[in-house]
C-alpha cells in the first residue's frame, strides 16, 4: 500500500490516543501528582489551570499550522518535542521530602521546571490537535472521515482511561507496594510519579517512531508557502491573515454575542470549581475533610469508572439531543450538568469508607456532566453556523477552555478557606449561574435545531 493511501486503521487509532494522552496528563494528572507532593491546594490549583491556556489561546495561532510546513511535520514534530520534554519530566521530577509531603507544605517552587516542562507540552499539545484534526480531513476521503468519527472519539476516550486510570494506578501500585526491581521502596512518591511518567516518555517516544513511518502523505498536505508561485504564496498568506482576522471581527459583531460569551463562561461553572479539587479531596486524608483513598483506588474510581461513565453520558446526551432537539433538551442537560454535583457534598459530610459508595457517586457525577455537556457543545455549534463557520467555532472552544481555566485558578484558595464540605456546597451555590443562562438562552434557540 503507498504512503499517500495508507489504511486509517493503520493510524487514526494511534493519532488519535496520542492526541489525549498530553492533554489529560497536563491537566489532570498533574493535579493528582502535585497534589500528592504536599503543594498546598491553592497554589496547586492555581499554577495547574493556567496550563489550560494554550488550548484556551490555540485559535490565535492556528493559521501558522497552515501556513507553514504539513500538517504531517506538525504531527510528528510536536509528538517528538512531546517525547522529550516527557523524558526531561522523568530525570528532573523533584524528590521533596517526607515530612513535607506529610505536611502539605511543599513549595510550587520546587516544581517550576516541572510545571515548564508541562507547559511546553501543553502548547505542543494544543498545536498537535489543531494539525491531527486537519489531517484526519486531509487524508481520509469524506466517506471514510464519517465511517471512522466513532473511532477516533473511542480511541481518545481510551487514551483518557489509559492516562487516568492505567497511569495513576501504575503510580499508586508503585507507591503502596515499591518496585524492588527499581530500586523503589514502598511509601516513595516522588519515585512512583517518576516511574509513571517514565512509562509515558517509552509509550510516546513509540508513537512518534510508529507515526514517522506509517502516517500517509496525502498530496493535498502541503503548507501553503509551498504551493504556487512566489505571487501566489504571498497572497496566499496574506488572504489566511485576512480571513483570520474578518473571523473575529464577524464573531465579536453576531447578535447575541453577550449572551453567547456569558453561555460559554458561566453554564460550566459548577463543574469548573469542582473538577479542580475532586481529586485532591478523593486522596485528602479524613482528618483534613478528604476520603483518603490510595492513589490506586483514585486510579479505579475516578479515572476508569468516572471516565466510563462520563462518556457514557455523553453518548446518550447526543442520542436524547437528536431526538428532541437543543432547545427541548437544555433544561434536562442543565440539570445533569448540576444536579449531580450534590454527590460530593454527600462523600464530603459522610466520609464513607466504603469503595463502592464512593465509585457510585462519582459515576453519578460523571454521567451526569457528560450528560449535560452536551448542551454546551451543541450550543457552540449552534451559535457557530454562518460564513465563518470553523473559526468561529474555535473561538468558542477558547471560551470553552477559559470557562475551566479561570475558576480553576481560585478554586484551590477558596477550599482552603472553606474547606471540602464547605466548598462543596458552595458548587452547588453556583449551580445558579448554570440556570440563568440557560433560562435566556432558552429563549433564543431556534426549536428545530439539533434535531435528526
Amino acid at each position: 500500500m503507498s504512503k499517500t493511501d495508507r489504511n486509517p486503521w493503520l493510524w487514526v487509532p494511534t493519532l488519535y490516543f496520542a492526541e489525549g494522552i498530553p492533554y489529560f496528563i497536563v491537566n489532570n494528572i498533574s493535579v493528582l501528582m502535585l497534589a500528592k507532593m504536599g503543594v498546598p491546594n491553592g497554589q496547586m490549583a492555581l499554577f495547574t489551570s493556567l496550563l489550560y491556556l494554550p488550548w484556551m489561546i490555540k485559535p490565535f495561532w492556528s493559521p501558522f499550522v497552515d501556513i507553514i510546513r504539513t500538517k504531517r511535520w506538525w504531527i510528528v514534530t510536536m509528538q517528538a518535542l512531546m517525547s522529550v520534554a516527557f523524558i526531561l519530566l522523568t530525570l528532573c521530577m523533584p524528590h521533596p521530602s517526607a515530612a513535607e509531603i506529610a505536611a502539605g507544605s511543599t513549595p510550587v517552587s520546587l516544581f517550576t521546571l516541572t510545571l515548564i516542562l508541562f507547559s511546553v507540552t501543553a502548547f505542543a499539545s494544543a498545536t498537535h490537535d489543531i494539525a491531527a484534526d486537519g489531517f484526519y480531513m486531509l487524508a481520509l476521503s469524506t466517506k471514510n472521515q464519517a465511517a471512522f468519527v466513532g473511532i477516533r472519539s473511542t480511541f481518545y476516550r481510551l487514551s483518557s482511561i489509559f492516562g487516568q486510570g492505567v497511569l495513576v494506578y501504575i503510580a499508586g501500585y508503585t507507591e503502596t507496594h515499591g518496585l524492588p526491581f527499581f530500586g523503589i521502596e514502598a511509601g516513595n512518591i516522588p519515585a512512583s510519579w517518576q516511574l509513571t511518567l517514565g512509562v509515558t516518555a517509552v509509550i510516546f517516544c513509540w508513537v512518534t517512531f510508529y507515526h514517522t513511518f506509517m502516517l500517509p502523505r496525502p498530496a493535498s498536505d502541503h503548507s501553503r508557502l509551498e504551493s504556487g508561485s512566489d505571487a501566489g504564496q504571498k497572497g496566499g498568506s496574506a488572504a489566511i491573515f485576512r480571513e483570520f482576522a474578518n473571523s473575529f471581527a464577524t464573531f465579536f459583531t453576531k447578535k447575541g454575542i453577550v449572551l453567547a460569551i456569558a453561555f460559554m463562561l458561566l453554564y460550566r461553572l459548577p463543574e469548573a470549581f469542582l473538577i479542580k479539587m475532586c481529586t485532591p479531596f478523593l486522596v485528602a486524608s479524613k482528618e483534613l475533610g478528604g476520603l483518603g483513598l490510595s492513589t490506586e483506588n483514585v486510579g479505579i474510581v475516578y479515572g476508569t469508572i468516572g471516565v466510563f461513565f462520563l462518556t457514557i453520558g455523553g453518548i446518550l446526551g447526543g442520542i436524547y439531543a437528536s431526538r428532541v432537539g437543543l432547545r427541548k433538551s437544555l433544561w434536562v442537560m442543565a440539570a445533569c450538568m448540576t444536579l449531580p454535583c450534590l454527590t460530593f457534598c454527600y462523600l464530603a459530610e459522610v466520609q464513607p469508607d466504603n469503595l463502592w459508595y464512593i465509585g457510585s457517586a462519582v459515576a453519578v457525577e460523571q454521567f451526569g456532566y457528560g450528560f449535560g455537556f452536551t448542551a454546551y457543545m451543541l450550543y457552540m455549534m449552534y451559535f457557530s453556523e454562518g460564513e465563518f463557520t470553523t473559526s468561529h467555532y474555535a473561538i468558542c472552544t477558547a471560551f470553552m477552555a477559559m470557562s475551566m481555566m479561570l475558576p480553576g485558578m481560585v478554586a484551590g484558595f477558596l477550599q482552603e478557606q472553606l474547606g471540602y464540605a464547605m466548598f462543596f456546597w458552595m458548587v452547588i451555590a453556583c449551580c445558579a449561574a448554570t440556570l440563568a443562562v440557560t433560562f435566556f438562552v432558552d429563549r433564543k434557540v431556534d426549536p428545530s435545531y439539533g434535531l435528526k
